[in-house]
């Protein structure tokens, strides 16, 4: 069983209590921190946690609390993580881990000085679909992974505290592009390094300072592109597509807006449909089970086996850290319009990597370009003569 501090009691805080003391039914959450006291309370009576407080250390130091959970505003968790470690209290911390790569660095070094348990809560690589995916990928049924791509857009998020460049760090490519980036990561190789990015970025709808709009290219030491797509302006609720294209096969997955679930309402008696939907009338396309869609069940679980079996998470602060340092390197880009590399003070994957071959030998005299069967019932060949170079077609 954890014993878990709750830090924050907002949206997804009460995600995070639903999936924590619903999914093992073996773990509590003992004590609630909230900056607001009647939040706090609240929490408090909607899941019968024992203590709550508004002092954070206190409920960080709490006698019955061996892992903190934070759910706070981005510019709050460092100093949560510094008391942690104080305390020697392992830690597991909501997306994105900082506000920038530096932020990210200082938790992970002081995490490891500590010695404590650390997890990043990156609910998306813990989907069912995204899960059954990547086996697919690394069991070998797509070869070698050449594009990724990840989209994530909604109508934009739902506390006030997001809508502040400062307290933020940014805006949709840190809210979103943090999950799009580690999809793609998972899918490509988290021992691939990334080495530089092309962003488009703009703030096109909504009044702040921060982007609401964004498209951007990852390239990857071994060849590999990730690609990402982000908004706040999205009109008709959330919507989570992956793509993943290798040399022998494709994923396409839908985790959100069309699931397979349609329903017609005229809005009577409707209430809450799903996350980030804009109606509750009309045609709507709830989600069976939210929690286990959106990977909380899965991820929860992996971070408290984890603990229990003495052995790291999936995801790590220094995974949180290799992607707020992709993040940084693509809001440099937006600004200067040019690729900017990614920089990686601290790098445990593979390194000296190139693009692989891409050759394959028909026969002494010719490289394969193509196999088909044309409408004809014949097979066609494109083949590249080995010394020319010249291409040409052979039918049999």
């Amino acid at each position: 069983m954890q014993r878990i501090s709750m830090l924050g009691s907002g949206f997804i805080g009460r995600f995070y209590a639903d999936s924590l003391q619903g999914q093992r039914s073996r773990d509590k959450i003992v004590s609630i921190y909230s900056r607001r006291e009647e939040s706090a309370k609240k929490f408090a009576d909607d899941y019968n946690v024992a203590h709550w407080t508004t002092d954070m250390e206190a409920s960080i130091a709490h006698p019955d609390v061996n892992v903190v959970c934070i759910s706070l505003p981005n510019n709050l968790h460092e100093a949560a993580v510094a008391l942690c470690c104080k305390h020697k209290k392992g830690v597991i911390c909501t997306k994105p881990l900082g506000r920038n790569a530096e932020e990210a660095k200082r938790m992970l070094e002081m995490v490891e000085a500590a010695g404590i348990f650390n997890g990043y809560l990156e609910d998306l690589v813990y989907t069912p679909k995204f899960l059954k995916a990547l086996d697919s990928v690394q069991s070998g049924a797509l070869g070698r992974i050449l594009w990724a791509k990840s989209r994530e857009t909604h109508p934009g998020p739902h506390s006030e505290w997001f809508w502040d460049k400062e307290q933020a760090g940014g805006g949709c490519i840190l809210d979103l592009g943090c999950h799009c980036v580690e999809i793609a990561r998972s899918f490509i190789g988290k021992d691939i390094k990334p080495v530089e990015v092309m962003c488009w970025a703009d703030t096109q709808v909504k009044p702040i300072d921060a982007e609401d709009h964004a498209i951007g290219l990852v390239k990857y030491e071994n060849g590999a592109i990730g690609q990402f797509e982000v908004s706040w302006t999205f009109r008709g609720g959330l919507d989570l597509r992956d793509e993943v294209m290798g040399t022998e096969g494709t994923i396409w997955l839908n985790s959100f807006l069309r699931t397979g679930f349609d329903m017609f309402t005229t809005g009577k008696g409707a209430d809450y449909v799903a996350e980030k939907a804009e109606s509750n009338t009309g045609w709507l396309f709830p989600v069976g089970d939210e929690l286990n869609e959106l990977g909380y069940n899965h991820m929860f679980a992996d971070m408290f086996n984890a603990i229990e079996n003495n052995r790291p998470a999936r995801e790590t602060f220094y995974d949180g850290y290799v992607v707020n340092a992709v993040l940084d390197a693509a809001y440099r880009s937006a600004a200067s319009k040019q690729w900017e590399p990614v920089q990686l003070d601290i790098w445990r994957g593979q390194t000296g990597l190139t693009k692989p071959q891409t050759l394959v030998d028909y026969d002494a005299d010719y490289y394969l370009v193509k196999e088909e069967m044309t409408h004809f019932g014949a097979k066609k060949l494109i083949l590249k003569e080995k010394k020319s170079g010249q291409i040409i077609e052979r039918v049999l």
